[in-house]
């Protein structure tokens, strides 16, 4: 009899780990205003082959930045300012083949120096960026709330390429 509670009892736990992670995560992005039915959260991340201190520089100076803050190579960033504190802001022009562009800006909400950042969008949604140490050098990972206008996929795939992009000007360092 008991074994046969077994697979029902494996599944409840499993909601409730998969709901306290989910739980714990929107915390961190110090969402609790928000209604969590209508928030996605999208997750990505790159393993970096240098030391964390190496990879909040490259994130965080607007220098590296606009060398690494574009999805595809037919976009490109000419500015990017950084006020790293919190309520600081940071701002990057986004621009493609001298055609069209656009402002990214954030304001910081948390500000944790080569661990992690949290910010808000000016629709309101949060993102946050953590810094891990590894073996091999930096896991950089971001959780970010998907907007409403674009597919989740595209949204992940846009960010994942600007990640990349990232990854490979941190090491060429």
């Amino acid at each position: 009899m008991m074994e046969k509670r077994w697979p029902s009892a494996l599944e409840l736990l499993k909601e409730r780990a998969l709901t306290l992670h989910h739980r714990k995560i929107t915390d961190l992005l110090a969402g609790q205003g928000k209604n969590e039915s209508q928030t996605v959260q999208i997750t990505i991340s790159t393993e970096v082959l240098v030391s964390v201190d190496m990879a909040w520089e490259a994130w965080t100076n607007p220098a590296h930045i606009v060398a690494w803050n574009h999805a595809s190579d037919d976009w490109y960033c000419p500015k990017a300012s950084n006020d790293l504190r919190v309520a600081g802001t940071f701002s990057a022009t986004m621009a493609k083949d001298g055609s069209f562009s656009f402002d990214f800006e954030v304001v910081y909400n948390r500000v944790e120096p080569r661990k992690c950042l949290s910010y808000s969008l000016a629709d309101d949604r949060k993102v946050l960026i953590q810094f891990d140490q590894i073996p091999a050098g930096t896991l950089v990972t971001e959780v970010f709330d998907a907007e409403h206008l674009h597919p989740v996929e595209m949204q992940r795939a846009g960010w994942q390429a600007i990640l990349d992009n990232f990854k490979k000007h941190a090491e060429s360092i």
